[in-house]
């Protein structure tokens, strides 16, 4: 038994299929079943019910994945809480919603880097959900997340920015009411799954607006890049950090009438890291000052 089998269990679990954690973890499908084969004969028990299409975890498995990621989360601490602050020396798998990736994560880490410059850092994106699962399972140290209403218990969270929503509508667009262009245009919707998505959603049903749907997207480039297309107008986080290029789509706040974004860092409970963790924090903070990613 190898911590790289026990790490594949714990990718094949949050990602939920083979191919996923073969991506996740850089190694083939093959490679995968192998070693999950492997774990099964090694200890004797079906991990997994291949009776379906797509594996899934037994409840020994799901156990088994339990155990796994406390061994892992262990193993991980063992430098730091052995050698504390140089513990800046190691490595920092941090997750971070897909929305942050072109402005507050790059600068972010570039001022950590310049702080700490033997620090490795990890990046996983995810949607807030499945960073707070990944967090609760020990696969990566701290995420940029936003922030629910209730975090799951045995995580905390260092908020960082709060992003409140704005429209995005096609440049040549006449109309400055968002109310108007909400109303009479088609509507591309920020992902459901999201938690900012449903923050938009339960928004829309409180004032009782009612939308044209003509898309759902996940990405905040691909939203941008389709409002630009003139293909409808949209509901955005406005970002804490501007990209080095912004798309000339107009760009209207909701002011006072909408609820802003809360972006936070979280990590778990007792995590051994927390001291680059906080260090991350104040990059972050510094980031979100300076407010511009540029070159």
């Amino acid at each position: 038994m190898s911590l790289r089998q026990l790490r594949t269990l714990l990718a094949i679990q949050t990602h939920g299929s083979f191919s996923a954690a073969a991506a996740a973890c850089h190694i083939t499908h093959a490679a995968v079943s192998q070693q999950m084969k492997a774990l099964e004969s090694l200890w004797g028990v079906a991990l997994f019910d291949r009776k379906n299409r797509r594996p899934e975890l037994t409840p020994t498995g799901r156990a088994m994945a339990s155990k796994a990621a406390n061994i892992i989360r262990d193993y991980d601490g063992i430098l730091a809480s052995v050698i504390g602050e140089q513990g800046f020396q190691g490595e920092l798998v941090l997750g971070a919603v897909p929305t942050t990736l072109t402005g507050l994560v790059p600068l972010g880490l570039s001022l950590l880097r310049q702080r700490h410059a033997d620090l490795h850092v990890v990046i996983f994106p995810g949607l807030s959900y499945q960073l707070m699962q990944q967090l609760d399972r020990g696969t990566i140290d701290a995420a940029i997340i936003t922030r629910p209403a209730l975090l799951p218990q045995g995580l905390s969270c260092f908020d960082i920015a709060a992003e409140p929503m704005q429209l995005l509508a096609p440049p040549q667009t006449e109309s400055d009411d968002p109310l108007e262009l909400l109303r009479t245009r088609p509507f591309i919707r920020f992902d459901r799954n999201a938690i900012f998505g449903q923050m938009v959603e339960s928004w829309l049903q409180k004032r009782k607006i009612t939308v044209k749907d003509s898309m759902e997207l996940e990405g905040l480039e691909a939203i941008s890049s389709m409002v630009m297309a003139n293909l409808g107008v949209s509901i955005v986080p406005k970002r804490c950090v501007r990209n080095m290029n912004p798309l000339p789509v107009k760009r209207l706040a909701l002011g006072a009438i909408a609820p802003a974004r809360q972006l936070g860092l979280a990590y778990r409970d007792g995590n051994p890291k927390l001291t680059v963790i906080k260090a991350a924090e104040a990059a972050f903070l510094d980031a979100v000052r300076i407010g511009e990613f540029s070159a």
